[in-house]
């Protein structure tokens, strides 16, 4: 009785303009428990579209009209509504055109009753589904200024679902995902949106600060502790007391300081450089990386002991190649963003969107954004096509593109490759004397040896 009663709210219209198949349609409907209504071409679809359907299931050809104007009708109506093309003349190209242009689902006639109507079920409970989301989100990005975080797909719908319930607790978070998909915008969401909204948040990117200056960045030092400690400094966590304290790139913080940072963790306490007298201290961590944290274990890189610590409540952040519904949204975003910035009016070309789906993006949002960027900045005419955003091809011939003859290069490697090469080649000048070799790289001994141990670079150190 309730599961009739709650489908017989559900409003579906059927476009057609075969009167004996939208009659059997609407028959079948009704059967269910569905609350139908018909039109017999785009006009009358146009005139019901405010009626803000849950469901609605149009005919692809219908005389002179076409099936795409009645989805792309209701769509501007109600973005909500979910759409069903059905056709006799199924083809792949058209299922494209449609999915791309908003449509749920594709059926091809002729088709079983059960099949129709599994279909429509499980439109109405990805419209239910989005519409509990949508309402739980706008409330947090109203809270939150989340407007940044931009997309419809199902992984970014479970990352913001995610974020809100953890948001409303104190738990410590650890945020993992590719350079560039957004883990700090997360962690200031989840500052934002938390009991400790009126407090500080504090943000310390690791890979930063050398391991001598970690210490007393963040635990502060006692006057005389070291030389040039001149006065007394309290360090950032005491600055975050009250408030939530993110550590990006934690994975680039050295053994002996992931000790420190444990114990100030597990006892709410840290003890300033040069001092013996604990400091008590309320923060919420809120800790990110790029990298595997479980292969850094293994690898004696990062403590098994802080990473339990850490992987309280975990969020993953997808990359962009995982979720290319939202290319298309973030291009729309990204453009008015820019045009808005630079007083230009630029347009993107109608090939922007297929090429740019088709792209892997190595360097996720961060590299889309910067890609429309530099497009408002320099297109002469005002069109933007997918040449002048997507990278050119290499000079051996291969293309970026996925699906192309050779996966694309990534930044990451290339960067890893020259900072081997630059060692490598500087500690056999210095005969492995690391610590001159630190000083003609311009880092710390302490940093060239964990860069090392990363690398797998072994020289024997001469002194």
């Amino acid at each position: 009785m309730d599961s009739h009663w709650r489908s017989a709210m559900n409003k579906i219209l059927v476009v057609d303009d075969q009167r004996n198949m939208r009659t059997t349609l609407a028959l079948i409907l009704r059967g269910a428990g569905y609350e139908v209504t018909e039109a017999e071409n785009a006009i009358e679809a146009s005139t019901c579209a405010a009626e803000n359907y849950d469901v609605v299931i149009t005919d692809l050809r219908m005389g002179e009209t076409i099936g795409f104007d009645v989805l792309r009708c209701i769509k501007e109506a109600s973005a909500n509504s979910e759409v069903i093309v059905m056709t006799a003349y199924g083809t792949i190209e058209s299922a494209v055109e449609a999915m791309r242009i908003g449509a749920f689902d594709y059926i091809q006639k002729p088709f079983h009753e059960e099949e129709l109507l599994g279909r429509v079920s499980k439109a109405i409970e990805k419209r239910r589904l989005s519409q509990d989301v949508a309402h739980l989100t706008s409330e947090f990005k109203d809270r939150c200024q989340l407007e940044h975080i931009v997309g419809r797909s199902p992984a970014i719908r479970d990352l913001l679902a995610r974020t809100v319930r953890v948001a409303l607790t104190d738990a410590i978070v650890l945020i993992t995902g590719e350079s560039g998909t957004g883990k700090e915008l997360i962690a200031k969401a989840i500052h934002a949106n938390s009991r400790r909204a009126d407090r500080p948040f504090i943000p310390v990117n690791c890979a930063a600060i050398t391991e001598t200056l970690l210490e007393s960045e963040l635990f502060g030092h006692a006057r005389g502790a070291f030389t040039g400690a001149a006065v007394a400094r309290k360090g950032l966590f005491e600055e975050a007391d009250g408030g939530t304290f993110f550590f990006d790139e934690i994975a680039e913080t050295p053994p002996t300081f992931q000790a420190k940072l444990l114990r100030a963790i597990q006892e709410r306490e840290i003890r300033r450089v040069g001092e013996n007298k604990p400091v008590t201290v309320d923060v919420r961590i809120i800790a990110a990386t790029n990298q595997d944290l479980l292969t850094a274990v293994a690898e004696k890189r990062f403590r098994q002991d802080l990473y339990y610590r850490l992987n309280v409540a975990r969020l993953l952040l997808p990359p962009l190649r995982e979720r290319r519904e939202d290319i298309p949204i973030l291009l729309s975003y990204f453009l008015d963003k820019y045009n808005r910035k630079m007083s230009a009016s630029a347009r993107f070309h109608e090939n922007v969107f297929e090429a740019l789906i088709q792209y892997d993006f190595p360097g996720n949002v961060r590299e889309l954004e910067h890609m429309v960027e530099q497009a408002v900045a320099l297109v002469n005419n005002g069109l933007i096509s997918a040449d002048d955003l997507l990278p050119a091809p290499s000079a051996s011939g291969g293309e970026t593109l996925s699906g192309s003859s050779r996966p694309p290069r990534l930044l990451a490697g290339v960067v890893d490759q020259a900072e081997r090469t630059a060692i490598e080649q500087t500690l056999a000048e210095c005969e492995g004397n690391r610590e001159r070799a630190a000083e003609l790289l311009g880092i710390s001994p302490t940093t060239l040896w964990r860069k090392m141990t990363r690398m797998k670079i072994t020289f024997e150190n001469k002194v």
